[in-house]
């Protein structure tokens, strides 16, 4: 069983429909990768992100044809009963695209400005106002997004002048650090001063690398009582990015920090994008944070296990658990609770399995061909012959219904089974 984590407390922000920091949950971003002025594409990219899990989509508004687009694509949205809120990335012109598409400021229920890039020298504060104004007029919330790459280059070079002369300066990325702090904290100062409410502003201030991360974001989380976005920018492909990104985020998690997130994974050539959506709810409901589908247990396999049975099995398990989640979802309150393990052999597959809420132990090599199943601690029956994974997915179903839902005669049938005598039943069958 998790232990529940004590999260930090912030002020809530309302990005359209969806509630962030406070007392709500930690909520899942993606970002589409394309072309903004291509509304249909990106439209159907956005679609597929929430049906995903995402729960704010953010698209590039670069240029005058991206940003004459967003009005459109957010009625394509509405007209496929997609409400998922969009958060417009702005860098360089944000201020003129703002200003010159009303429909587009409107039409978004949140601004990114990254405030390294918005202008240089005096120019720079005042286009940082400009968009900061138009948020006030349309009474948007901001993300005051600072990065590592495009940190505000003054400021930089005045914090590392200053560092220089003190008795003991300290190292170069001790210095960077605290100027992406400083940078996200005195431009959401600055914001303040424009006229955005402060239940108006969420912070972050990513960089590449897993330890810097960790440190700034728990220097910036000390300073402040603003929602706090958390993502390992750039963080690569495949395995590395994921790894990367987990390895960086679950100690901030764990420790209370962060109210929402994005995975930055490099998607493999043609990948599906979701693969960012799903990495963030596994991060999350692994650490306890939120449930978002059953889980599957399954051991890694060892000498015992020379037959791919049971991971086919555990795959075909999961893959059925990620396709039936979201019809459950409306009829079985809690089922995205639900543990299944599916062993490979006796040596742990047993006591797994009776620990899960449902489960079946696989054969060995050299074991008796039979699979005794778990449901709720107690085992039931012991599957046997080459249709064992479709009875244990029929039975799975079953489970759910009997469990989770209101079927009095599901209920009795699984009651039934249960109190049984497992050695009476040898194979299941059912209707």
């Amino acid at each position: 069983m998790n232990t529940p984590i004590a999260r930090r407390v912030t002020r809530q922000v309302h990005v359209g429909t969806v509630r962030l920091g406070g007392d709500a949950p930690i909520v899942i971003q993606a970002m589409t990768n394309t072309d903004t002025a291509d509304a249909e594409a990106t439209a159907t990219q956005v679609e597929s992100l929430a049906r995903a899990g995402a729960e704010l989509v953010r698209i590039t508004v670069n240029s005058h044809e991206a940003a004459a687009q967003v009005a459109n694509i957010r009625e394509r949205l509405d007209r496929r009963m997609i409400d998922v809120p969009l958060v417009g990335d702005f860098h360089f012109n944000g201020h003129r695209l703002l200003a010159t598409y009303p429909e587009c400021a409107q039409a978004l229920a949140k601004y990114r400005i990254n405030p390294g890039n918005v202008g240089k020298g005096a120019r720079r504060d005042e286009q940082f106002c400009q968009m900061i104004e138009v948020a006030c007029r349309y009474n948007k919330p901001v993300r005051i997004g600072v990065n590592w790459g495009s940190l505000d280059p003054d400021l930089l070079a005045r914090m590392m002048d200053a560092n220089a002369v003190l008795p003991a300066p300290l190292a170069a990325d001790a210095v960077m650090r605290e100027a992406l702090v400083v940078s996200a904290l005195d431009n959401a100062q600055r914001a303040i001063e424009v006229g955005l409410p402060t239940d108006h502003i969420v912070l972050s201030a990513k960089v590449s690398y897993v330890q810097d991360l960790i440190a700034v974001y728990r220097n910036l989380a000390a300073r402040c009582d603003f929602p706090l976005h958390l993502g390992l920018t750039e963080a690569g492909m495949g395995s590395k990015g994921i790894v990367a990104s987990t390895a960086a985020l679950a100690v901030l998690l764990q420790e209370g920090i962060g109210d929402t997130l994005r995975i930055s994974l490099t998607p493999d050539p043609g990948g599906e994008r979701a693969k960012e959506v799903q990495v963030a709810q596994q991060i999350l409901q692994t650490m306890g944070l939120r449930a978002f589908t059953p889980q599957v247990v399954a051991c890694p396999g060892c000498g015992r296990t020379t037959s791919v049975f049971f991971q086919t099995l555990a795959q075909r398990i999961e893959g059925f658990l990620r396709e039936q989640t979201p019809h459950w979802r409306a009829s079985y309150p809690g089922v995205e609770q639900m543990q299944v393990a599916v062993m490979g052999c006796v040596v742990n597959g047993p006591g797994e399995s009776q620990l899960a809420d449902i489960g079946i132990s696989l054969p060995g090599a050299g074991e008796h061909p039979s699979a005794p199943v778990y449901m709720d601690g107690k085992r039931v029956m012991t599957l046997k012959g080459q249709t064992i994974a479709e009875d244990f997915i029929r039975l799975l179903d079953a489970y759910v219904a009997a469990r989770y839902g209101h079927q009095p005669e599901a209920q009795l049938t699984l009651s039934a089974l249960i109190d049984g005598d497992p050695a009476q039943v040898q194979c299941l069958t059912l209707p």
